[in-house]
């Protein structure tokens, strides 16, 4: 194979994220041509409505995932926390790169923290982990969907329409954006989305010489963080529909994993966390699952019944 055909989403974070996997293959296989194939999808396209209300984040893969089967390119990119816990067939996922900041972001411009925000401040995010573990923390603020592109939100934020918004650290440092962070949002008190921060390539898993070619990035510490954390995220059948957050962490040879579970109407969350061997990362991701289910985390999962 001399040249590389990547799917992408047209927004400049995605083509960021495409252009940067497209500049470590070439590095990685000399002589490879890589270009892109930028393309729109249903959930780039329909922003009056909040992801779990139109289907989810697998909107985000679908059209990418057409191409791929038609011939029209021969992998995508994808930040992992948009990609559903269990890849449809034929594709696979050959390799989770390094991981960057996992950590939400605080973004304001006259608040630097949301404790500092006055009662009633309307704050904008379209997830319902970050509402929940928002309305925990200041159930007095308005909270209200914000959908778009980084740069969208940000100028909503600019033109006036929130006192503050919540974003992903990643995605901001990624676009240049990295000034904007007023406070990094982080454990053991504020909980990620699962496998936030990380970079999938994802091809069709029949496609042997496209798998070689990607699986070089393939970043080992992250994939067995990103795989715990998306373990217990199917053990609950979480999706944009259900507030599920997660944070593993390597020591040594043990991995650690926290959990949470919460409700974005009220602010109820059940927490839970276990470690375990490095080499069995979704078995850790189960069994934190079953402590969040014994801790009553059921009531906020109702595809979990």
């Amino acid at each position: 194979m001399t040249t590389l055909r990547i799917a992408t989403r047209k927004s400049p974070l995605a083509l960021w994220q495409s252009e940067h996997v497209a500049a470590l293959l070439r590095a990685a296989h000399p002589g490879l041509e890589v270009e892109l194939v930028p393309m729109s999808t249903r959930g780039d396209e329909v922003l009056d409505r909040s992801l779990s209300a139109i289907g989810g984040k697998g909107l985000f893969l679908k059209e990418l995932e057409l191409a791929m089967l038609r011939g029209e390119a021969d992998c995508a990119v994808h930040s992992l926390k948009d990609v559903p816990m269990e890849v449809d067939a034929p594709f696979a996922l050959p390799a989770f790169l390094e991981r960057a900041d996992h950590a939400d972001a605080f973004v304001s411009n006259q608040f630097a923290t949301f404790e500092a925000l006055p009662p009633g401040a309307c704050v904008g995010t379209s997830s319902l982990r970050r509402q929940a573990q928002l309305r925990a923390l200041r159930p007095d603020l308005d909270i209200r969907d914000l959908r778009g592109n980084v740069n969208t939100r940000l100028a909503k934020l600019d033109g006036g329409e929130y006192d503050a918004i919540l974003l992903a650290c990643a995605g901001l440092e990624r676009l240049g954006l990295g000034g904007r962070i007023r406070t990094r949002l982080d454990a053991p008190e504020w909980l990620p989305a699962p496998a936030q921060g990380v970079i999938a390539i994802e091809c069709r898993g029949d496609d042997a010489a496209v798998m070689d070619l990607c699986r070089v990035l393939d970043h080992a510490p992250t994939r067995t963080c990103a795989s715990a954390e998306r373990a217990l995220n199917l053990a609950l059948h979480g999706s944009c529909h259900v507030p599920v957050a997660a944070l593993a962490r390597l020591d040594g040879d043990v991995l650690r994993l926290q959990g949470l579970v919460g409700s974005a109407s009220d602010g109820r969350a059940v927490r839970a966390e276990a470690a375990g061997p490095v080499s069995e990362p979704d078995a850790l991701g189960r069994t934190v699952a079953a402590k969040l289910l014994e801790g009553g985390a059921g009531e906020f999962l109702p595809a979990a019944g």
